[in-house]
């Protein structure tokens, strides 16, 4: 069976087929074999519609004589298909008739009329089953048939066995026709019309009966129809030869056919076998044409209908600027996408090739349209790799971001092995390597849910499209994210755990509701056992993912924690409750011991967000629109309406899991979780993005199932996917519904394509990063010995504003970016820089950049020209000289400065020793206790349950008294130090 994409559906060595069951490839992707169907002796089929009336009443009769136990077994096999057919959404049953493709992929039966035989020698019919059922009218034929002599009683042979076709069903070469009967039953042609046996024993509909009056039938009874003899077998040999061969798998008598009948050769050949093999390679062109034509669009010289020139972006963002050819490359590439998943294989290679291939368009554009990395932040972060690479050491002193230095250290490491001293490739090409990187640990995540093939590869394609946020750029939380999808989908594959419900639902109160949740289907793939090294070997890789996020980032290592403890209360995974312990003294430990020189003497600004869930929705959601450009303002709107169809596409995914009976716990605690973040701090006025980045994999996940709710045909459950746990009545046309399904998927992806546009890019005006403003920052580097400061323009002073422009790539000890310089929507006022510029130290300068320009005309409403008639007021001043220029950039200085002088004093930077307390030695022994004694527990624990449990309580009893020691102690240090500093 074919796992792939979808994970193993074999569970208890249950075989995925079942007799009677109806079979859905969608569901699965697993191709199916055809099987042979000998149907009735008499050779009847489903597709026998074109009868005469005498064929009609002999059938009709036949049918009064049938075995009342076939008649019950024909009964039952069409309730099963009736009840197949229930579920008004699913999708329809694979049709009857077997496509002359070779490369179909329908399960289907293919029906062989009784006169044919798989094998040895022709065999006399019986007498009861032709007349029951008799074989369809063959073609006309010019020479008469014999008239057939009555059967004497004596000549009346036994009742044969049919055929045994199970031997060899697939011997093409073997199937022969049987004689034709030369009685006169009513399906006997006349003498104008003698009998001929069908040309081609493999049809993919059976053979049409060639319609006859019921006056050229002369009806018989079944004693006067004679048996066949052997030596019969060579009249109907000719008269074969000479009918038309109908299909390319005719049998050996077909050979001297007409030529206007025969199989087509040559060019007309290869052309039809091209066409209807386009299902396959059509697709993989479609993707391949739609990415070539992308890259042309954006990267080619400014056309009517091509390039992108970088005048054209507004407050829309890179929408804007975008040309037709674009858009209509990206339709190509989704179509592409869309044709492959309605097919009935999982052609995985091919869906993660064209995912790729969109990744690479949406997230990429940035980087074909840029001459320079975009994000100013990430600047900053490069100066961070570049000083730990020049010192060996971090710097919390001058930024608190260097307390978490993990990410910094990592690349610094990678930088100064390889030799690399220019980083401007990494941080341009960042953001598509990390969507791609995402991709991976996702997938993983997605192999381990019950749902069909298309729900997933359509989650995997929501998580590219509705991710938005930009937090992918060259940054901790970037590369963090990753860490964490990589620690849930360990979490779900090596350690998920799936129990049924055993206890008896309540029968009332809420006790009843939480009830029948708990004892619904789960929605997650059981593991089913793996080596005791394979599992201490996975819980290592866990620990070190998460030691690894709390050393890079703040908030990830909380989002694992939960997801961790969520799991453990909704029973869904096998671990213990000695790791979120374990796990938790490594955060506060952290904290109290690595990063003081962040928190000491600002307690408050830490923990004053605590509990303030509105206050920090505001900042994130309405003061984010709130005096924009109107323009831009449409960007900011859009981002949240993702933000809005996303989670109620997430909503009505789960309510229709519900109705099938199936309880998606993991999406549902992978979307609730990050949501609880809302309660700390703002971080900055970012905490929304944060909480929308982490909350992404459950709301794609559940979204997905608002368009593909059913359970895959191989579940362990329902082995239909047509026939959910909870029946209901037919109400639309499931083929119908299949159809609609993917039509309207197809509509949101397009939806959400355009909108990411505009969401992602919509900031473009003053996140591109422009080779002037570079220029300009590369200035300051060159004259900032022994030291310099820069100031930067914003509508109001505050910690939470941010410089946008390229600052702090080189140098991060020597030049001080915390100036901020206060502007006007009036241009001509200048007093508040020029005031600022006077306080300053010397080598001060003022940085006016068409980044930092743009930023304050769509956010904070100032005057469109504004930027230039600053610059002007500046020139104009006596105070101020100019002292670096370029269409981008202006550098500023003060005028009263004497050549030489404007150079300030030494100033080398000095690290800062961490304040400490009477009981940290206490408390790094304790730590280091509880760690080793909680590890072992869980170690001990990963061998079963019921494994040494007296060392386990042994363990528990030194663990405990630890952690409380720890923990104790890291109190003291945030009281004492908050305290003395």
């Amino acid at each position: 069976m074919t796992t792939g994409f979808t994970g193993s559906s074999e569970l208890n060595g249950e075989t995925e087929e079942e007799s009677g069951a109806p079979f859905d490839p969608d569901a699965t992707g697993v191709i199916p074999r055809i099987t042979l169907d000998l149907g009735s002796a008499g050779g009847a089929t489903d597709q026998d519609t074109d009868k005469d009336p005498a064929r009609q009443s002999d059938e009709a009769e036949s049918d009064a004589e049938a075995d009342p136990e076939d008649q019950a077994d024909a009964e039952a096999k069409t309730d099963a298909e009736a009840d197949a057919g229930t579920d008004g959404e699913a999708e329809d049953e694979a049709g009857a008739e077997v496509e002359t493709d070779a490369d179909a992929d329908t399960t289907t039966a293919i029906r062989l009329p009784a006169a044919f035989r798989v094998g040895g020698p022709p065999t006399v019919p019986d007498v009861t089953s032709a007349s029951a059922s008799p074989s369809p009218s063959p073609s006309p034929s010019p020479s008469p048939a014999k008239p057939s002599t009555p059967m004497k009683p004596t000549e009346e042979p036994a009742e044969e066995p049919a055929p045994d076709t199970s031997a060899n069903p697939a011997a093409g070469a073997d199937v022969k026709p049987a004689e034709p009967r030369k009685d006169a039953s009513p399906e006997a042609p006349s003498a104008a019309q003698p009998a001929a046996p069908p040309t081609t024993p493999f049809r993919a509909t059976p053979p049409q009966a060639s319609p006859q009056k019921p006056a050229e039938a002369p009806s018989q009874t079944p004693a006067q129809v004679a048996p066949q003899a052997p030596a019969q077998a060579r009249p109907a040999a000719s008269q074969e030869s000479k009918a038309p061969a109908k299909s390319a798998g005719a049998a050996p008598g077909t050979s001297r056919a007409p030529k206007a009948a025969a199989t087509p050769t040559g060019r007309a050949a290869r052309v039809g076998g091209l066409l209807s093999s386009a299902p396959k390679w059509l697709p993989a062109l479609l993707t391949v044409e739609g990415l070539i034509l992308y890259v042309l669009a954006l990267r080619v010289p400014p056309g009517p209908l091509r390039g992108v020139d970088p005048a054209d972006i507004n407050g829309l963002g890179l929408i804007a600027a975008l040309p037709a050819s674009a858009f209509a490359a990206l339709l190509i590439m989704l179509v592409a996408f869309f044709v492959t998943v309605a097919q009935s294989t999982d052609r995985k290679f091919l869906l993660l090739f064209q995912i790729a291939t969109l990744t690479f368009a949406l997230h990429g554009a940035g980087a074909l349209v840029a001459t320079e990395p975009r994000f100013p932040t990430a600047y900053i972060h490069a100066g961070f790799v570049d000083f730990i690479g020049r010192t060996g050491e971090t710097a919390i002193s001058i930024d608190a971001r260097m307390g978490w230095p993990g990410f910094f250290a990592l690349f610094a490491f990678v930088t100064k092995a390889a030799g690399i001293t220019d980083m401007t490739p990494i941080l341009m090409w960042t953001p598509l390597l990390s969507n791609l990187l995402y991709l991976l640990p996702f997938v993983l995540i997605l192999r381990q849910v019950v749902a069909t093939t298309r729900a997933r590869w359509f989650a995997a394609l929501l998580f590219i499209l509705v991710q938005w946020i930009g937090q992918d750029y060259f940054s901790p939380q970037g590369f963090t994210f990753a860490l964490y999808l990589a620690w849930v989908a360990i979490l779900l594959r090596w350690f998920g755990r799936v129990e049924p419900r055993t206890k008896p639902v309540p029968d009332k109160g809420l006790r009843k509701w939480l009830g029948r949740l708990d004892a619904m289907t789960p929605g997650e793939i059981a593991n089913t056992g793996m080596y005791r090294a394979d599992k201490l070997l996975m819980l290592t890789l866990l620990l070190a993912l998460f030691f690894a996020s709390t050393a890079s980032h703040q908030i990830t290592p909380f989002m694992m924690l939960g997801v961790i403890t969520a799991f453990l209360i909704f029973k869904r995974t096998s671990l213990t409750w000695a790791l979120p312990f374990f796990l938790g003294l490594v955060v506060l430990a952290w904290i109290s011991y690595q990063a003081v020189g962040f928190w000491a003497g600002q307690i408050d600004a830490i923990f004053g967000g605590l509990g303030k869930i509105f206050d920090n929705l505001q900042r994130n959601t309405g003061d984010r629109i709130a005096g924009s450009d109107p323009a831009h303002a449409l960007v900011l709107k859009a981002r949240l309406g993702i933000l809005v169809v996303i989670l109620s596409l997430a909503a009505v995914g789960l309510l229709r899991r519900l109705r099938r009976g199936v309880f998606d716990r993991a999406a549902l605690i992978l979307l609730c979780v990050p949501v609880l973040a809302l309660g700390l701090q703002s971080y900055g006025g970012e905490i929304g993005l944060r909480i929308y980045m982490f909350a992404l994999p459950g709301a794609c996940l559940l979204a997905s199932y608002a368009f593909f709710p059913n359970l895959p045909a191989d579940s362990a459950d329902v082995r239909e996917e047509t026939v959910p746990i909870r029946k209901r009545n037919v109400r639309f046309n499931p083929e119908l519904t299949r159809k609609l399904s993917v039509l309207l998927a197809a509509g949101f992806a397009v939806l959400f394509a355009m909108a990411f546009l505009v969401a992602r890019y919509g900031n473009e005006k003053f996140e591109r990063v422009t080779t002037g403003e570079v220029a300009a920052m590369h200035y300051v580097y060159a004259h900032d010995k022994p030291s310099a400061r820069v100031l930067y323009l914003v509508p109001k002073e505050g910690p939470e504003v941010t410089p946008t422009m390229p600052w702090g790539e080189k140098d991060v000890e020597l030049v001080n970016f915390a100036g901020q310089a206060l502007v006007y929507k009036d241009p001509s006022n200048i007093t508040g820089a020029l005031q600022k510029l006077k306080a300053s130290e010397r080598n001060t300068f003022l940085a006016v950049t068409r980044g930092q320009v743009s930023y304050l005309q769509l956010n904070e409403g100032f005057p469109e020209g504004w930027g230039e008639k600053f610059r002007a007021a500046l020139d104009a001043s006596p105070e101020l000289k100019r002292v670096y220029s370029n269409e981008d950039a202006a550098l500023y200085t003060l005028k009263k400065f004497v050549r030489g002088t404007e150079i300030p004093d030494p100033r080398p930077y000095k690290g800062r020793g961490d304040p400490t307390s009477p009981w940290t030695p206490v408390g790094i022994g304790a730590l280091a206790l509880t760690w080793m004694t909680l590890f072992a527990y869980e170690v001990i624990r990963l061998q079963g349950p019921k494994r040494a449990p007296r060392a386990r309580r042994l363990l528990l009893f030194v663990a405990i008294p630890a952690f409380v020691i720890a923990v104790g102690v890291i109190a003291e240090r945030f009281i004492y130090i908050a305290l003395n500093n």
